[in-house]
């Protein structure tokens, strides 16, 4: 099949056939394979870059960017990830190689922890994505009042008739009178729904920045979208709705992220750099995990192969070279060997996940926790603020419970209550032989001044120095870094040396306080199965959806009027919210209110509220439709020639359109206060 040919090239404004020569990479030089660079966004050939002309972060970096791809970027922390995205968008020069970026087509950018700057308000920053739209549209009421004031004889008359229904198909094709709405939707669903339009964007913490850039940049819709870890600052709703709205997405997606369910839900493929190079994986990162390992197991065995046969070809030359009969055969066999060792490369080494295992010493009895009339309050006097109320709970032996709930609601202060470090009401009983182990987050207790070694073997002064040391290697906290002053440790180390002590406590309870922050994906996996294969009890805190899909019994979601119970795993867990979203009941059968300690359910009154609000919107919804499709038809009539020679009803149509317009708007205001 032969390529079709055009004026210019698809990735530059040059003259040349479909891809000029400068673009076109070694394996699809041949015409016929140029029809692959059809759709094709972004294409990188052998893209080398160093920081100091000898250490490549990037080294010979081959890759393609469809227009429907679904890439996620993975690696560990320096691999190169920010590089290449840097590369790829035109803010950093490579050192070699070939960047080629489609001609028309744009690439938008969120960067990690990069808000919107500006003065302006939030709804005035949305709209100005839509300023061409808008200008589009004053032209065209210009054009209104034109028509409607010049007479039907008027030379000019067809003219602008003309121009304006020519403007209304490019306006209506742009999805111009759906602005708002866009509008109304994104910033809605990425938590803003309950933010007055006019708010200023300098009055805006740092994370509602970065959300509020992410919506313009939805907004903007690129043909290219990357995403640096986007799911930074946002709550589980607001996550469900982005991985909705991207599932969705029309152009390309380029992320890198922390957060596995994230990759699991949106990506077809996984880029992975390690030591300067790029493997691609078909799937998700489910998928890649799998492909990963069954690709290192055989180039190891290829690897391990090529030695065997090298170690028998060295035996076979030493054994016949020196023999007259067979000395050309030993020869002959000795070139081959040079070729095989010198073609023979040995894998390059993955980087090594801690290995995190947790054991307990003791078995305690079987009511390991009972929990009755809880309450729990922080701050004192008018600033006083309740966080648990009531609560009632029983935790049996081996059972594995998630605490999840919006951020401030109080489930780090319930953990400190749970540990005695707090004061509260009701009964906190903790059954007889309980060993409870705690993992803060963020604060560790560790001496600054210590080195690791010493941080953990005055823990516990009792084991033996190559228990202690072998612990922190296994968390990879070995050589150099085992002396390293705890200072000088980042997130990650910290985190790691804080699951070496748990390793050596023994403990049969583990109280886990977001355990997975700080720590890269490998040594997320590490945790994923640490904690699948514990056979204590476990209460971990986390927003780690991945791993809230791994080893829980029940989900236990707590808000401002208690906490209720979920059995399952965090597929359950969303089944049932949105089953409950629906007013419908959930898959399975819902658990008793008796056997289900802590659970609470809406009352008639607040189920007929909830129907009402769905009826009011999906009635708002239905206005708003019938309104946009009267105004599309009035615009219609009004550039129509049958009406341009009775001027007195075509000023009756202007005049009902604009009502109409008012209308829409105000309908579109409250379907978004409502949608809050």
């Amino acid at each position: 099949m032969r390529a079709p040919t055009t004026n210019q090239c698809y990735f530059c404004a040059t003259s040349h056939s479909e891809v000029c020569p400068a673009h076109i990479p070694v394996q699809v030089a041949n015409a016929r394979n140029i029809v692959y660079y059809i759709g094709m966004i972004a294409s990188l050939e052998n893209i080398r870059f160093s920081f100091d002309d000898k250490t490549f972060i990037l080294d010979g970096v081959t890759a393609r960017v469809h227009g429907s791809s679904r890439i996620g970027l993975v690696g560990a922390n320096g691999a190169g990830k920010t590089t290449l995205l840097n590369i790829i968008c035109g803010d950093l020069e490579h050192d070699d190689g070939v960047l080629a970026i489609a001609k028309s087509k744009s690439i938008g950018v969120l960067r990690q922890d990069s808000g919107l700057s500006g003065q302006g308000s939030i709804i005035s920053e949305m709209r100005g994505v839509f300023e061409h739209l808008h200008e589009m549209e004053r032209e065209m009421r210009r054009l209104e009042t034109e028509i409607a004031g010049t007479p039907p004889d008027d030379p000019h008359y067809d003219e602008t008739q003309q121009r304006y229904a020519e403007l209304q198909v490019d306006f209506e094709t742009r999805e111009g009178y759906h602005t708002e709405v866009k509008i109304a939707t994104v910033l809605t669903g990425m938590g803003f729904g309950g933010v007055a339009g006019d708010t200023s964007v300098e009055v805006l913490s740092g994370g509602e920045r970065t959300r509020l850039a992410l919506c313009k940049l939805l907004l903007q819709t690129p043909d290219l979208l990357i995403l640096d870890e986007p799911t930074n600052h946002l709550d589980f709703k607001t996550l469900l709705w982005l991985e909705d709205y991207l599932a969705g997405y029309k152009g390309a997606l380029l992320i890198v992220s922390h957060d596995r369910y994230f990759l699991d839900r949106l990506c077809t493929t996984i880029w992975e750099l390690h030591q300067g190079e790029l493997l691609a994986y078909s799937g998700n990162y489910s998928a890649y995990l799998l492909q990963k390992d069954e690709r290192e197991t055989f180039l190891r065995q290829q690897y391990e192969a090529g030695q065997r046969e090298i170690a028998e070809m060295k035996d076979f030359v030493a054994r016949n070279i020196v023999r007259a009969s067979t000395t050309n055969r030993a020869k002959s066999r000795q070139k081959a060997l040079e070729r095989l060792e010198e073609n023979l490369e040995k894998p390059k080494k993955p980087p090594k996940p801690p290995v995190i295992r947790f054991q307990k010493s003791r078995d305690p009895v079987n009511d390991v926790l009972t929990i009755e009339n809880l309450s729990l309050s922080v701050g004192e006097g008018d600033g006083e603020k309740q966080l648990i109320s009531g609560l009632n709970l029983e935790v049996k032996r081996g059972e594995k419970l998630a605490l999840i709930g919006a951020n401030g609601v109080g489930k780090t202060s319930f953990f400190r209550a749970l540990m005695g470090e707090l004061p509260h009401g009701g009964e906190i009983k903790w059954g007889r032989g309980c060993d409870l182990c705690y993992f803060h987050q963020g604060e560790d207790g560790f001496e600054e001044h210590k080195t690791a070694l010493d941080e953990l073997w005055d823990a516990y002064p009792r084991e033996y120095e190559h228990t202690v040391r072998t612990a922190l290697g296994r968390v990879g906290l070995s050589g150099e870094s085992a002396f390293g002053l705890v200072c000088t440790l980042s997130g990650g180390e910290r985190a790691r040396l804080k699951f070496a002590k748990l390793m050596l406590s023994h403990g049969n309870v583990l109280l886990l306080d977001e355990p997975t922050n700080h720590l890269d994906l490998g040594s997320k996996e590490s945790v994923d199965k640490a904690l699948t294969e514990y056979d204590g009890t476990l209460l971990v805190v986390s927003h780690d959806r991945y791993l809230l899909d791994k080893f829980p019994d029940k989900i236990l979601e707590m808000h401002p009027d208690g906490v209720k119970v979920y059995p399952g795993r965090y597929e359950q867990y969303i089944a049932r919210k949105r089953a409950e979203a629906q007013d419908a009941p959930p898959p399975d059968k819902r658990p008793d209110k008796k056997t289900e300690p802590g659970g609470n359910y809406r009352s008639k009154k607040q189920r007929s509220e909830q129907a009402t609000h769905r009826r009011i919107l999906t009635e708002l919804e239905g206005k708003i439709g019938a309104l946009e499709t009267e105004i599309a038809q009035l615009e219609q009539e009004i550039a129509s020639p049958e009406l341009a020679s009775d001027y007195q009803l075509l000023q009756e149509k202007c005049e009902l359109l604009e009502v109409r317009r008012t209308e829409l708007d105000d309908c579109l205001e409250q379907w978004s206060e409502l949608d809050a």
